[in-house]
């Protein structure tokens, strides 16, 4: 399971048009998906380093309690709550992120907890 955060910013000014994905991400998720190193990983944009980075990587033992908990109760990757300015950012990123990890076969964005129910989820992966 895969929560991905970002790659392009939407605004101007200092910041750059676009945030790196650097390898040492790129390899958490083929960590995940080709050797099973991973249960799950989160990840983020790192304002002040401009580029997405790996904020957690879940243990092969743990469950999807262990995941769900282990997003953020009031920053994007969970919340409606967050701060208009970061879920413009994730949005318009997320494309971008999700073209650099090769093998993503579908996404799911879950924008409530509701959403993020593992029934809920496992419904919109098989109609995927």
């Amino acid at each position: 399971m895969v929560v991905a955060a970002a790659a392009v910013l939407p605004w101007g000014g200092g910041s750059p048009a676009w945030i790196e994905v650097p390898e040492k991400s790129k390899s958490a998720f083929w960590e995940l998906k080709r050797r099973k190193v991973h249960r799950y990983v989160i990840f983020k944009i790192d304002d002040r380093r401009e580029e997405v980075v790996v904020e957690k990587t879940g243990a092969p033992g743990e469950s999807y309690d262990d995941f769900t908990a282990s997003l953020p109760a009031d920053d994007c990757r969970s919340p409606s709550v967050s701060r208009i300015r970061a879920k413009t950012i994730y949005a318009v990123s997320r494309n971008q992120f999700r073209h650099e990890l090769d093998g993503v076969h579908f996404e799911i964005q879950a924008t409530d907890p509701d959403d993020m129910d593992l029934e809920v989820l496992r419904g919109r992966a098989n109609r995927a």
